[in-house]
This record gives C-alpha cells, sequence and structure tokens, in this order.
C-alpha cells in the first residue's frame, strides 16, 4: 500500500514520497494562481463553507445551481457523507484516506520538532503567496 512506504522525515526532508514534494508542488500552483482557467480550492475553504466552494465551482466551470441544487450536492459532499460511502467509493483506500476530516489534525500526530520543522517550511516556501494565504496555515496549523 502507498501510505506504508511513506513517513513524516521523507515528507519534511522532501524524499521518500512518492508523489513528490508537497512544497514544490504548492509553489509550483501558486504561480499559476491568477490563469483566468485555474481555480484552486482548499480543504479549509470548504470545511468553513461548503455551499460556498461548491457555488464558486459551479460559476469558475459556467453552471448555474440553484439552491436546492446545491443543497443536494452538500448533502453528499460533506466529509461524513463522502467517508459514509468510501468503502464502495475507495475500496482499500477507504480507512487511510478518511480519517477525522479536520483541518491541521495532522500536526498532532507530528512531534514537537516536526511540527516547527513544517512551520519552517511553510514560511520558507508558502507564507506571503496568495496561495499560502489561502490556506490559512496560521489560522489552523501553526504551532
Amino acid at each position: 500500500m502507498l501510505y506504508k512506504k511513506c513517513n513524516i522525515k521523507g515528507f519534511l526532508s522532501f524524499s521518500s514520497v512518492p508523489w513528490g514534494s508537497y512544497f514544490d508542488h504548492a509553489v509550483a500552483w501558486n504561480k499559476h494562481i491568477d490563469e483566468e482557467n485555474v481555480m484552486v480550492i482548499t480543504y479549509e475553504d470548504q470545511t468553513e463553507d461548503l455551499a460556498r466552494g461548491i457555488q464558486k465551482i459551479a460559476e469558475f466551470f459556467g453552471f448555474t445551481l440553484n439552491e436546492k441544487q446545491i443543497q443536494h450536492i452538500v448533502n453528499r459532499a460533506t466529509f461524513e457523507a463522502m467517508k459514509a460511502r468510501s468503502p464502495e467509493t475507495h475500496v482499500d483506500l477507504a480507512q487511510a484516506h478518511f480519517r477525522k476530516g479536520v483541518v491541521g489534525d495532522w500536526k498532532n500526530y507530528f512531534t514537537e520538532a516536526q511540527n516547527r520543522e513544517m512551520d519552517a517550511k511553510f514560511e520558507e516556501f508558502l507564507a506571503g503567496t496568495k496561495l499560502g494565504k489561502q490556506l490559512k496555515y496560521d489560522v489552523y496549523c501553526k504551532t
């Protein structure tokens, strides 16, 4: 299983993670954040106001949704609803993929040193960027 090959140390040192560096990925997308055909929406945005996020996505793609349609999508797109369906939709990855649905909960699994290192990496790569602001790291994650 992919998750068993990864660890926090590898994630923070940019090595030993099969999908590459989170920070390289985020920095690369930040360069495109103002492009007309790019929409960045974060889990933080969705947990704060899922209906607003769905409306933004619909508008980005040129769809018009009424309140009833938005509410129908909201009901099916909550963390709880997706977790309940995950054995069907994600089969073997369901338990690893759908844990608590809490923004920033990852920091509870880090040591104090790892949290400080993550804070430093965020500061180095994303602080002061539009994506960094949208991720609301200081609100949800900074230790």
